[in-house]
């Protein structure tokens, strides 16, 4: 039996992306952004956009990530960083772009941690 289990865990983690995101410090995130071009994806509402976000950040609501992920402006091996209200909106949405194919996901969590 404990084979079978064995092998039953292997290829459940085979089926984790490779490009899991990381979580990332506001300091890695703004080096990320400014000297390595990486899209800024603010990923709460519009609402919540509008009342305050992180200069050159776009907003791209979680809600509806799936169905723009063909119009973000980066390409697969382009850093992203991803950060929402608290970090619950952020983690799903590293995990979206991981699972699009996306290599260089980062996740800073809360805007707070900017």
């Amino acid at each position: 039996m404990k084979p079978l289990l064995l092998t039953a865990l292997m290829l459940l983690l085979s089926a984790v992306p490779a490009c899991a995101a990381s979580t990332i410090s506001g300091e890695q995130a703004r080096e990320l952004v400014s000297r390595r071009g990486a899209l800024l994806l603010d990923v709460r509402t519009p609402e919540e956009f509008a009342a305050g976000h992180v200069d050159g950040a776009k907003n791209v609501p979680v809600q509806v990530l799936d169905a723009e992920l063909a119009r973000l402006p980066a390409k697969k091996n382009q850093p992203i960083v991803v950060y929402c209200r608290s970090g619950g909106r952020s983690a799903r949405a590293a995990a979206m772009l991981g699972a699009a194919g996306f290599t260089q996901v980062h996740d800073l969590g809360a805007m707070s941690n900017w």
